[in-house]
């Protein structure tokens, strides 16, 4: 009985995941841009030259244009300066997550609790970076229809 109760609940959950990966994940929405590193704009470029990489000289690596929609990703001198304050509220974000982790969940004491803060920040440094830069960005780019995606 347990058994089926359990295999039911997962049933309806992965469904409803579907269903939110569907209509939250489409192309056309900010999230489908910033989870697939798309340009914001037409989302079908990339926006980074490289796939995910923790090699520093390529984490932040972008196209200069868009190479669907020739969109300038540098919009201006200077742009992705505000990024580091997306990242730095990422990184507050993470610091005060794993703060809270580690020391209510796993009872670590406070020295603990700040190492391993220390550990998941540099791990999550190349995420945080990508993902800055393409929050920031998608703040000032509204999606466009091409005309090949219009349905007649």
């Amino acid at each position: 009985m347990y058994v089926k109760h359990l295999f039911f609940c997962n049933f309806v959950i992965a469904n409803l995941l579907k269903i939110i990966r569907v209509i939250m994940f489409k192309k056309g929405t900010k999230i489908y841009s910033i989870f697939n590193n798309k340009c914001p704009r037409c989302q079908e470029g990339d926006f980074f030259k490289s796939k995910f990489t923790y090699k520093p000289s390529k984490v932040t690596e972008l196209h200069e244009n868009c190479p669907s929609c020739n969109l300038k990703y540098m919009i201006e001198p200077s742009f992705f300066y505000g990024a580091m304050y997306v990242g730095y509220a990422i990184t507050v974000a993470i610091c005060v997550l794993v703060f809270i982790v580690s020391s209510l969940i796993f009872g670590l004491n406070m020295l603990e609790s700040f190492t391993a803060i220390f550990i998941v920040i540099v791990l999550f440094m190349p995420i945080n970076l990508r993902l800055s830069r393409i929050l920031w960005i998608n703040m000032f780019i509204e999606y466009q229809v091409q005309k090949e995606d219009r349905i007649y």
